[in-house]
């Protein structure tokens, strides 16, 4: 583990600014990504191209590691373009040469279950949950994203792999609902709905997401245990966000 962390500037639209933050530094971790954002910031801009910059970079000035945060669902034939975005960047960085680490985390607890369930329940409104909304995941917090790729840091069994990581339980949407009715106290109500309804509370992204209902299920005791990490449960995050 390195004793001090030095900051520098440095934009990945602008290759030339790239080139000089990462010349003599050691490792380079990224989270960069288009997820929330608009306008020209595409999956195919910032999740691809401008990572493939920084890696560029990365390769030009020596850097010892290089930590790139992927996501699990990452794959080139896949409908979702942060998806494909992310797997070409980890392709690009496994052929670099340098030595890399990615993780490739399961959906974000702060991202899947509070726009699913949390914004509908701050809103009022019933919580809208495509099918039969069974399929289970492993949501994990972004700070155990964040212990693992500090952890990573010329740790020996993170170097040039891709762990897939996620959070201790494997939740369905309807569990996730269950949860925050503990956490809050009070019952919520459910609106089931077909995929082709037109459901003006979720993006048509997210509706496609919850229509594939399909488990995303990582066990990942054994490399929280190797990288020292306690996961969140979901329930646990919850209280800590709402007070």
């Amino acid at each position: 583990m390195f004793a001090r962390a030095q900051v520098v500037s440095g934009d990945l639209k602008a290759r030339a600014s790239l080139d000089a933050a990462c010349e003599g530094i050691d490792v380079v971790i990224t989270t960069a990504t288009a997820a929330s954002r608009g306008g020209d910031d595409t999956p195919e801009t910032v999740d691809w191209l401008r990572h493939q910059n920084l890696i560029d970079a990365a390769t030009r000035a020596g850097v010892k590691q290089f930590i790139f945060v992927s996501a699990n669902f990452a794959a080139l034939e896949s409908p979702i373009p942060i998806a494909a975005a992310k797997f070409k960047a980890e392709t690009y960085l496994r052929a670099s040469g340098l030595n890399y680490t990615i993780l490739a985390p399961t959906a974000f607890m702060e991202g899947w279950p509070e726009r699913v369930v949390g914004l509908s329940v701050s809103n009022g409104r019933p919580v809208t949950l495509i099918g039969n909304a069974r399929g289970k995941i492993s949501f994990i917090a972004r700070s155990d994203v964040a212990a693992y790729a500090s952890a990573s840091i010329s740790h020996p069994a993170a170097l040039n792999q891709r762990l897939v990581i996620g959070g201790p339980e494997a939740l369905s949407y309807r569990d996730v609902v269950v949860v925050y009715e503990r956490v809050l106290g009070y019952p919520i109500p459910i609106h089931f709905a077909n995929p082709d309804e037109d459901i003006l509370d979720l993006p048509p992204i997210v509706v496609a997401m919850l229509a594939k209902d399909e488990d995303e299920i990582v066990d990942s005791r054994e490399c929280a245990s190797v990288f020292g990490i306690t996961p969140t449960r979901l329930e646990d995050f919850l209280r800590l966000e709402k007070g």
